[in-house]
């Protein structure tokens, strides 16, 4: 077994990939929190724990994200846009030229080269509105688990709008649309439209073919089908989107070796 580990220390998860031979054969997540090392150390040993590896043996890690500094044990760190751009090439079998990461408190768009290269992006971390905190903060507010949202937005029901870019504002008009006895389906549309709209105007005019779509909020079927309608493009969703990027930092490892 050639064994790697990438990290993706997130600001609202750490993610664990664990990749042999250029394949995920493990993943694992767990929230935020202080003490990411040690954190980090724990989802590790679940991995090789549930892979029947011993605990004792070491294998080379590469972090990323936020977080990465605060993980010592490191063999190496990269930017969290290199690793997103080459976990996104491979799981997409070389065909992404444009995307949009979806994080927990940022919206990432790239563009790669066709050899998988970084060579734009844009990247929007003023505001929560639009990231996986706002999704977050919806659910909580209308009292319902975000694996229900695909489903919920289709449902029938009036076209409503939730037009604020600042996330205190969208609560107060998700708030006002609840008081004015508008159903959970046409809220939770309005809501992927707004992250939509914010997503699509980041990447601006992308390249021909699909737009794919990472980060753990791209599992939410309903905002792939609104960033499809909001740019007018197909839009195709990774295979494991939330792992992505911790799986580009393991491909880095077996890069560099």
């Amino acid at each position: 077994m050639n064994l790697k580990v990438g990290l993706d220390l997130g600001s609202a998860a750490i993610k664990a990939a664990f990749v042999d031979s250029g394949e995920m054969i493990w993943t694992g997540v767990t929230a935020t929190a202080p003490g990411q090392e040690a954190i980090a150390l724990n989802l590790i040993g679940q991995g090789l724990r549930e892979l029947g590896l011993p605990p004792s043996q070491t294998y080379p890690v590469a972090s990323t994200g936020y977080g990465k500094n605060l993980y010592a044990p490191t063999d190496l760190k990269l930017d969290e846009l290199t690793a997103n751009a080459a976990g996104l090439f491979r799981l997409s079998d070389g065909q992404a030229r444009a995307a949009i990461n979806i994080g927990g408190q940022d919206i990432k768009a790239l563009k790669l080269s066709p050899a998988g290269k970084l060579v734009d992006f844009r990247m929007n971390d003023k505001c929560a509105a639009g990231t996986g905190r706002f999704f977050e903060l919806a659910a909580r507010l209308l009292d319902t688990p975000l694996d229900k949202f695909p489903g919920l937005s289709r449902e029938p029901g009036p076209d409503v709008a939730i037009n604020s870019t600042c996330v205190v504002f969208a609560e107060t008009e998700i708030i006002s649309l609840m008081s004015r006895g508008v159903s959970l389906g046409p809220i939770i549309r309005a809501l992927h439209a707004s992250v939509a709209k914010r997503a699509a105007g980041l990447l601006g005019h992308a390249p021909p073919g699909p737009v794919w779509l990472d980060g753990g909020p791209a599992m939410n079927g309903g905002l792939a089908e609104a960033l499809g309608d909001e740019l007018m493009a197909e839009v195709r969703v990774v295979p494991k989107p939330q792992f992505t990027v911790a799986y580009g930092a393991a491909l880095a490892l077996e890069g560099s070796s």
